[in-house]
């Protein structure tokens, strides 16, 4: 379980994401931070008994860093009003189909799949997709996925990719930049004991579609 101080943490950053008051609190952000990693460590020692790519991955290679990236954005906050952790092989530098955690109060939820993925494996998806993307198919429309995680999600293109047909009947799958399956959790499940329990209960529901992405991307399958 996460500890209601961590939330009220992240709570208080977005009011006041600035390096004075980030600064005033350090050391409350310093135990926000320990029981993240807590609870990410958890579940990667959990997703490790049905996915061995994930064994022995550190908590720390997992979470990103919570200072932003300013150079080139219009959002100067210098601060993430939010954790997230990927437990991937090689952690969130992975290039695989990934098990994620976004903690965040009013807005935490689970995600599998893929976000943005290097051009080279979108191309790999899209070409799988084009041969047998009945599979992937089956899979999102499934019942376990709908019960799930309700529709795919991720952000697409609005007209139809180049050197692809538009008549093709997996279109609006070829449409998509991401593929991701999102299960959304309230400040109360986040909060209760049975979290990493729950969390790994839908990340052993992503593997069919996580199994599926890696074969397209010929990256190795979970076992």
């Amino acid at each position: 379980m996460i500890e209601k101080s961590t939330l009220d943490f992240l709570k208080g950053l977005k009011k006041n994401n600035d390096r004075g008051w980030f600064n005033k609190h350090k050391d409350e952000y310093q135990a926000a931070l320990a029981d993240m990693e807590q609870v990410v460590d958890e579940m990667i020692l959990e997703v490790g008994q049905f996915d061995s790519r994930v064994q022995g991955l550190p908590p720390k290679d997992a979470l990103f860093r919570i200072y932003r990236d300013v150079r080139f954005a219009k959002n100067k906050s210098p601060y993430k009003e939010h954790f997230g952790a990927v437990i991937a092989r090689q952690g969130r530098k992975t290039e695989d189909a990934i098990y994620y955690f976004h903690l965040e109060p009013g807005n935490s939820f689970l995600a599998g799949g893929v976000w943005h993925p290097p051009t080279k494996d979108l191309h790999l998806i899209r070409g799988a997709i084009e041969v047998r993307g009945q599979g992937l198919q089956k899979i999102v429309n499934g019942a376990a996925f709908k019960k799930n995680f309700g529709a795919l999600e991720g952000d697409t293109v609005k007209t139809v990719p180049r050197g692809y047909d538009k008549e093709h009947p997996q279109i609006e799958l070829l449409r998509h930049k991401d593929l991701l399956a999102i299960h959304h959790l309230t400040d109360k499940q986040v909060l209760s004991a049975g979290l990493v329990k729950d969390a790994v209960k839908m990340f052993k529901a992503m593997i069919p579609f996580n199994d599926w992405l890696n074969t397209a991307m010929r990256k190795e399958l979970s076992s």
